[in-house]
């Protein structure tokens, strides 16, 4: 792929990924879980670029397929396109696998970091949901209530003998984190199994915030 320095400007080639299976290259899971395998220094100035690929993670022991695409119309088309051929080929190719689309290598990122701790992204997302309603009710100051409402949380990781869960999100130019029980977790786990249409039905679904919010009046 060539890229040009978002610093120098300059064009370089660096070589790019397009797809690991993580039963096969172990190593490579480590490489996407702390987003190195995304970017590569310019060889001119040293600054380090994000390379914007897309890219297909399978790890076939736990069943899980997410598909990195950045957005845009051309990935958009070719989702589409690959959509169609998986129905039309063999509708249970993917039986038991969870499968999802996302826009970011960082959401990738969560991704893998949620199911290996064991939990679910639709639950997760409105945990999320939950903890920045809490976090803006304990805050005055109107424009904290925006900027934590529109921030960006990622799960972090659970901790301590209790499992607390840990977000992180930007907050006055530095990334701060909030810490929850495990029961706001249990809770929204129980919401989401007496609502299954909150669960993706379709192959690749995007299952972010967007998606948590047509849900929540």
């Amino acid at each position: 792929m060539k890229i040009h320095c978002i610093d120098c400007g300059l064009p370089f080639e660096a070589e790019v990924t397009g797809s690991v299976n993580v039963r096969e290259h172990p190593e490579l899971k480590d490489r996407v879980i702390d987003g190195s395998l995304f970017m590569e220094a310019c060889p001119h100035c040293g600054r380090v670029n994000l390379l914007g690929q897309a890219f297909l993670y399978n790890d076939p022991d736990q069943k899980l397929l997410f598909w990195l695409l950045p957005g845009g119309n051309e990935t958009r088309e070719m989702e589409a396109g690959i959509k169609a051929r998986l129905s039309a080929s063999d509708p249970g190719i993917l039986a038991g696998y969870t499968t999802r689309i996302v826009r970011t290598a960082g959401d990738l990122m969560e991704k893998v970091k949620i199911f290996d701790s064991g939990l679910d992204d639709v639950t997760i997302e409105l945990c999320k949901h939950v903890t920045k309603m809490e976090l803006t009710g304990q805050e005055q100051d109107k424009a904290r209530q925006r900027a934590i409402t529109e921030a960006p949380f990622k799960f972090f990781r659970l901790d301590g003998p209790d499992n607390d869960i840990e977000f992180s999100y930007p907050l006055d130019g530095k990334m701060v984190g909030a810490r929850v029980g495990f029961n706001v977790y249990e809770d929204c786990a129980g919401i989401v199994s007496r609502n299954p249409v909150m669960r993706p039905s379709d192959p690749f679904t995007v299952v972010d915030p967007s998606w948590i919010a047509r849900f929540i009046g």
